[in-house]
């Protein structure tokens, strides 16, 4: 199985693991992560991110992390070799679980499904509207199916 190794600016990557762990609790050994604060050095937290990744036990890591070009961002760019770890920036909850159902697949493959399920748990929600309908009003005997 993949690790993952959730690197973002705190307390940001604790509470999606345990989110993801509320979720399904079994993937405690599969899922770190590490919260870096404003005050952390971007140096201590390499070397917090590289006891993370040992301690997950597995030869090849998604990492995730919160923000492009941010400290955590740049501490999993350092953290990554492209051969045993992908990087997707933009984590969230969708994201996370996603990956967590998909471990067992390659990691290019992993890779873009967390991408995938990253970008597909965003979408606008209308107050009125049934979700996945466009607003259209129709007369009360036509009914709308959702597929």
């Amino acid at each position: 199985m993949i690790g993952i190794l959730i690197i973002a600016h705190a307390p940001l990557a604790s509470a999606l693991r345990e989110c993801a762990l509320h979720v399904f609790p079994d993937c405690v050994d599969g899922v770190q992560a590490l919260d870096i604060g404003p005050q952390d050095a971007p140096e201590d937290s390499l070397l917090r991110a590289q006891a993370a990744m040992t301690a997950l036990g597995t030869p090849e890591v998604l990492l995730l992390s919160d923000v492009f070009g941010a400290t955590p961002c740049n501490v999993a760019q350092q953290l990554g070799d492209g051969l045993n770890t992908r990087l997707v920036a933009g984590v969230n909850l969708p994201m996370l679980l996603r990956s967590v159902c998909y471990r067992h697949e390659s990691l290019e493959s992993l890779a873009a499904r967390a991408h995938a399920g990253g970008t597909q748990g965003v979408m606008p929600v209308g107050s009125t509207a049934p979700q996945n309908q466009t607003g259209q009003r129709h007369a009360p005997s036509q009914r709308d199916h959702q597929q």
